[in-house]
């Protein structure tokens, strides 16, 4: 595993910013797993992920159907999964996903995407402890504005070398 990046966000547009970053180094077959508390900003940088890639529809937290394929303006569509309600890796494999010629992103997928493919961009987002994870109102999107810690782990031979 190779640290790719280590930085503070500290705004949701910094944290769109950054998924439009990640978008220019990302193909079909790339894994992105997000890591992070409630409202640490993986939908925000899904979706600024998404809207660089020229993704079809708007991208949101796929927490109630599980995962939602976006096409895409630039090539292989965009997979956005979130695997908080799922209770274990067999569940995943059951949603059919594209796999090889698509960018899945997956939410809460650590330990769940285990043995899928060989190479995962493994992004972990931390936020102060006792921070609010809402916002103070009940859409897990709309985050305040505070400084987040994102570290970005590329591991297997498809981030050997890799530059951010």
């Amino acid at each position: 595993m190779t640290v790719l990046l280590d930085t503070v966000v500290g705004t949701t547009e910094e944290m769109g910013a950054l998924g439009a970053r990640l978008a220019r180094v990302l193909r079909a077959g790339d894994l992105v797993v997000l890591t992070g508390p409630l409202g640490a900003g993986k939908t925000t940088m899904t979706r600024g992920l998404g809207t660089a890639l020229g993704a079809r529809g708007q991208v949101s937290s796929p927490t109630f159907v599980l995962a939602r394929t976006h096409p895409t303006t630039s090539g292989p569509d965009l997979v956005h999964v979130d695997a908080y309600r799922l209770s274990d890796p067999v569940e995943l494999d059951d949603l059919d996903l594209d796999w090889d010629g698509s960018i899945v992103v997956v939410e809460w997928g650590r330990g769940m995407v285990d043995g899928v493919g060989d190479s995962v961009l493994d992004v972990e987002i931390t936020r102060p402890t006792g921070g609010d994870p809402s916002g103070g109102d009940d859409d897990p999107d709309d985050v305040p504005d505070e400084p987040r810690r994102v570290v970005v782990t590329g591991s297997g031979p498809r981030w050997d070398g890799a530059t951010l």
